[in-house]
């Protein structure tokens, strides 16, 4: 079955190219996008609006309220039903978005699902990591799991602990064979864009003030005043973590902004590792043409790879 992925760094216009590709070949568009998932996180998500999308379905966003627990295996279970039901409607299913867990999740079907939870032992880890340091336990997850604890800042705990969690539980690591299931039966075509990084560093800059002047600041506000706590994976996405830190007083509202512009900057650089490692994606300096030009390449290129399956998608 056929599957196009157009995945990359944050700021590199995934969301328009896609949205052009999709219209060309009268596809639908699957969001791999982590925080895209919550519903009533806009701003700080970047999330396409009505304009941006130009009636081309979207499926995977607004599917999870912000205090509830959506990971990996969540996504993927629904991911690939959606491809699913794309297939059965003559539909090019579009995969877009820079979580690379999510894309891998997908088009290598890993669930890791399949290792359950000890609250026990999450409440162990959870203690250690109060008594010795967040870094000590990152520091664990580096000598069991490496490749997992480079994808993970030393601060995200949730993930660090269920990493620790698999690999205690079932001997396995994350970043292991061990969730693999059954080859999915996709056909992949996979693009990645990416840019000179002064231009990329520029545009999540201008990201950053535009977010701030769209009224990022109430938009944070809003969730915690709904009673969503700051602890919460969702409220420690990029965008949110750094406004609360100016809304508790602990920085001014500059420094919050600096902060968020300099972790963009951070996260885009590891998104751009982690895809780096996939030698199936074909990579496009999105600096260096037009949005139109490279969407027509991608649409034709998909046509030929795809064909003669394409053909039922018309």
């Amino acid at each position: 079955m056929p599957l196009l992925a157009i995945v990359g760094p944050t700021a590199t216009g995934k969301t328009d190219l896609s949205v052009r590709v999709a219209r060309n070949l009268e596809a639908e568009i699957v969001s791999a996008d982590s925080m895209l998932v919550y519903r009533h996180m806009n701003i700080g998500t970047a999330k396409p609006t009505p304009e941006e999308t130009k009636g081309v379905p979207h499926h995977l966003i607004d599917v999870a309220d912000p205090g509830e627990m959506y990971n990996v295996s969540r996504y993927s279970h629904s991911a690939v039903k959606v491809i699913e039901l794309l297939h059965k409607r003559k539909k090019l299913p579009i995969l877009v978005g820079g979580t690379g867990l999510y894309v891998k999740a997908v088009i290598d079907g890993y669930n890791f699902s399949k290792v359950g939870t000890d609250p026990e032992l999450r409440e162990k880890l959870t203690k250690e990591c109060e008594n010795l340091g967040s870094e000590a336990l990152h520091d664990r997850l580096k000598k069991v799991d490496p490749e997992t604890a480079a994808r993970l800042h030393t601060n995200d705990l949730k993930r660090v602990i269920r990493a620790l969690e698999v690999f205690y539980l079932s001997g396995r690591t994350l970043s292991s064979d061990a969730g693999k299931l059954e080859k999915p039966p996709y056909n992949i075509l996979m693009y990645g864009l990416t840019m000179d990084r002064k231009e990329l560093y520029s545009r999540i800059e201008r990201r950053v003030d535009k977010m701030l002047g769209q009224g990022l600041v109430d938009e944070v506000k809003g969730l915690l005043d709904k009673g969503y706590s700051s602890s919460l994976t969702s409220m420690q996405g990029l965008g949110y973590k750094e406004i609360i830190l100016y809304l508790n007083g602990t920085l001014k509202l500059g420094e919050a902004a600096d902060l968020l512009k300099m972790n963009t900057r951070r996260f885009a650089k590891r998104q751009l590792t982690w895809f780096r490692r996939d030698d199936r994606i074909r990579w496009i300096d999105a600096g260096q043409r037009t949005a139109e030009e490279v969407s027509e390449e991608i649409a034709k290129a998909a046509e030929g790879v795809f064909k003669p399956v394409s053909n039922e998608f018309k």
